[in-house]
């Protein structure tokens, strides 16, 4: 009798693992959790395309003021991503990079399409107080000085870092954007 018992008990417990083995799998599944998803959308790890009317307009700027220092303005040689506060960072944005023979690494510029001027003006607004707050300073280097400006319903940003410029013409980007539509101002 004792047999018995103890094989029915072995019997039930095997039966039990495998039932609570077959829930926790079933847990795993693909509609688990059904209800949740992404906390971020999707699209966030790459922002949609930027409005070409407005970025070739902002575009043809760049060039202009650019061209006055004899600088170059291309499309970017590798993948660039800023330091971005929470309006600019799900803005649809194009990158170009100025052409500097001695630190070909360097010489980014962003320009951020916006849905309408006052939308660009308050975009612009949080990107300033972002790169003036911890946050947004720890991202880059010490040292490092921002442009901020707004065309239009576009907003360009370039950073850079004077004392770690390897190319003389590194401040001549700066210079050329201090001409280019509104200035945007970082406090601190």
């Amino acid at each position: 009798m004792r047999s018995i018992a103890a094989a029915s008990s072995r019997s039930l417990a095997v039966l039990l693992a495998l039932g609570m083995t077959a829930g926790l799998l079933s847990a795993c599944g693909p509609d688990a959790g059904a209800g949740s998803g992404p906390t971020y959308p999707l699209t966030s790890a790459r922002p949609p395309t930027a409005d070409p009317a407005a970025v070739s307009t902002t575009r043809a700027e760049l060039v202009r003021v650019l061209g006055g220092q004899h600088l170059v303005l291309q499309d970017p040689q590798t993948a660039f991503r800023p330091a971005e506060g929470p309006a600019l960072a799900s803005a649809p944005r194009v990158i170009y990079q100025v052409i500097l023979p001695d630190d070909p690494t360097k010489g980014y510029l962003v320009v951020y399409a916006l849905r309408d001027v006052p939308t660009a003006v308050a975009a612009g607004a949080d990107q300033a107080a972002y790169l003036a707050t911890g946050p947004g300073r720890i991202q880059m280097p010490i040292g490092t000085r921002h442009v901020l400006r707004q065309v239009g319903a576009t907003i360009v940003l370039y950073s850079w870092i004077p004392d770690g410029a390897t190319d003389d013409r590194a401040p001549l980007i700066q210079d050329a954007l201090e001409t280019l539509g509104i200035g945007i101002d970082i406090p601190g």
